[in-house]
């Protein structure tokens, strides 16, 4: 117990006198993450918006995968990105293996699905109310994708922080395509398991502790956000 507590008061001292590698891994997870996040949504959001606006065939079966793949294993999307970016694979030309740039290949796919899944639930009660107005005021279904996404513009707010709340605690997928290199790939969820592995307890409890602080803001954003009124 007195060695937790030293390692604990070690962790505080580190986070309070800003550690430089601490505000390294720190940087470079942030970067990464909200990247990944912006990338997802902005593939993500129109897709789950045009889900809720037209009407094809195969449009169940393609918002049931949706769904389906909030559950994606990030072990095995980060052995697909490692696939796909090594030298034999077909971006191996990239040179992303091993960098952040595969790190963001990585995140963005995991993130991707919870992006259309939770737009498109956003997007189809605001559809199912406004979507006559908008067709018969003479604009397509194509022109009323940008009008719904901005009706939806505080519930994507809080999509968005889903998708970065999942890219910023993922640690299965770009430790296998990152390779956890110090002062290079190393993010906070990383360095813990690294760090933890080798017995370096307070600079693991320091990551640990400004993650849990960064999914406590994600979290309470998302749950202010969603209460909001939309205007």
């Amino acid at each position: 117990m007195n060695d937790l507590g030293r390692a604990l008061a070690l962790a505080l001292e580190l986070v309070l006198r800003l550690d430089d590698e601490v505000l390294a891994i720190v940087a470079l997870s942030l970067r990464v993450s909200l990247t990944a996040s912006g990338l997802a949504f902005a593939i993500g959001a129109p897709i789950g918006a045009a889900l809720a606006i037209y009407r094809f065939k195969g449009r169940t079966v393609a918002i049931v995968l949706a769904n389906a793949l909030l559950g994606l294993p990030p072990v095995v999307v980060g052995l697909f990105v490692y696939v796909m970016l090594s030298r034999s694979g077909p971006f191996g030309a990239f040179g992303w293996l091993f960098t952040s740039a595969g790190m963001v290949c990585a995140q963005t796919i995991l993130a991707l699905p919870i992006v259309v899944a939770l737009t498109h639930r956003v997007c189809e009660p605001l559809w199912s109310e406004y979507g006559d107005s908008l067709l018969v005021g003479g604009a397509s279904r194509l022109r009323a994708v940008p009008f719904v996404l901005n009706m939806a513009r505080n519930g994507l707010v809080t999509v968005f922080l889903a998708a970065f709340g999942r890219s910023i605690a993922e640690v299965g997928a770009i430790i296998i395509v990152g390779g956890n290199i110090r002062g290079f790939t190393r993010t906070m969820t990383t360095a813990i398991a690294l760090e933890t592995s080798r017995g370096d307890l307070p600079l693991a409890l320091a990551l640990g502790l400004i993650l849990i602080l960064l999914s406590l803001l994600v979290s309470t954003g998302g749950v202010l956000l969603g209460r909001a009124p939309e205007h």
